[in-house]
């Protein structure tokens, strides 16, 4: 079966562009010209990826991509954007998504991120999946999920997020520099990347903040520090 893409663009012309190569690509592609019309396209249909404009008209890309993470925490979403400020992708990442690609863009790229994604998020279905309890958070790197042992939904992070906390949770307790998490997960220690980070330590930091027996220490702005006294890494098996 072909995998469903659900792409939200009010510049017609060049929506219908996207969609053309999307199609020849081997895509089942569904073209909506607003917000309001991509979300109610998304409800009654099953998508295996969304591909947003972030300026549109009665619904904006930002909050398409939060209500589309209130009803799926799990399909990947790209934002497509020629808005291209710093700021407006990391709103993108907190609204949810998953990549944000400027225009104009390379359509191979696009095509190569697509399918990154989709890759991975048929593998989180059917891999062995990578859990740490850490206290009374549960955290399932595989699915991208946080929880709370005593709450019945869970929170999606974005792939770099669960990067993150998973670095944390294998070196806990040790005194890290931030520099060498920057190198380490994002590859580059460039001020983007460091402000993507802080925006992720800023969301850790929410989830661990019911539980006294967890801390993230920093020191003086460059230094980190993962403190826990239960950590548990276990693996299981979910084929589904």
């Amino acid at each position: 079966m072909q995998p469903s893409i659900l792409l939200v663009e009010d510049d017609i012309f060049f929506g219908k562009v996207v969609k053309r190569q999307l199609e020849r690509a081997g895509y089942n592609v569904s073209l909506c010209e607003n917000g309001e019309e991509g979300w109610e396209r998304f409800q009654t249909h099953i998508f295996d990826l969304c591909l947003l404009d972030v300026v549109m008209p009665k619904k904006d890309g930002f909050a398409l991509a939060a209500d589309i993470r209130s009803m799926d925490v799990n399909v990947p979403i790209i934002f497509t954007s020629s808005r291209y400020m710093e700021q407006d992708k990391l709103q993108g990442f907190e609204a949810g998504a998953d990549d944000y690609v400027t225009k104009p863009f390379n359509i191979q790229e696009l095509l190569c991120r697509i399918s990154v994604y989709l890759k991975r998020s048929k593998l989180l279905l059917s891999e062995r999946r990578v859990v740490y309890t850490v206290s009374n958070l549960i955290f399932d790197y595989s699915q991208y999920h946080i929880r709370h042992k005593d709450a019945d939904t869970h929170v999606r992070m974005a792939p770099k997020e669960a990067e993150l906390l998973r670095f944390l949770c294998e070196n806990s307790n040790k005194k890290l520099r931030k520099d060498d998490i920057l190198a380490c997960i994002w590859g580059q220690d460039d001020l983007y990347a460091s402000r993507v980070m802080d925006v992720y330590l800023t969301r850790l930091r929410k989830h661990i903040a019911k539980d006294p027996s967890i801390k993230l220490e920093t020191y003086h702005g460059k230094g980190l520090k993962f403190v826990t006294s239960s950590l548990h890494r276990s693996h299981i098996i979910a084929k589904v």
